[in-house]
């Protein structure tokens, strides 16, 4: 790896680049999980169906496991 040290040894610059000179373009790639992609679309029903379970399933697990916890500790029978 090459260290500061080095570089100043050797005499080659850091690489840097002056202030008002623009950056590059960045790759043409698809939009990550967290970008905006740049055509968006409608929702459709298979989003709103894969929200639902993704909102729904772990509140109906959490109830789920309450209830068994309660269940198995004999608080279930008062």
């Amino acid at each position: 790896m090459t260290t500061a040290d080095d570089i100043i040894e050797s005499g080659r610059s850091a690489g840097l680049r002056p202030a008002g000179v623009s950056t590059l373009k960045p790759a043409q790639q698809p939009a990550g999980p967290f970008e905006i992609p740049t055509q968006t679309r409608k929702p459709t029903a298979r989003d709103a169906l894969v929200t639902g379970l993704l909102v729904i399933y772990p509140a109906f697990a959490a109830v789920a496991a309450i209830i068994a916890g309660l269940f198995l500790t004999g608080a279930g029978s008062l």
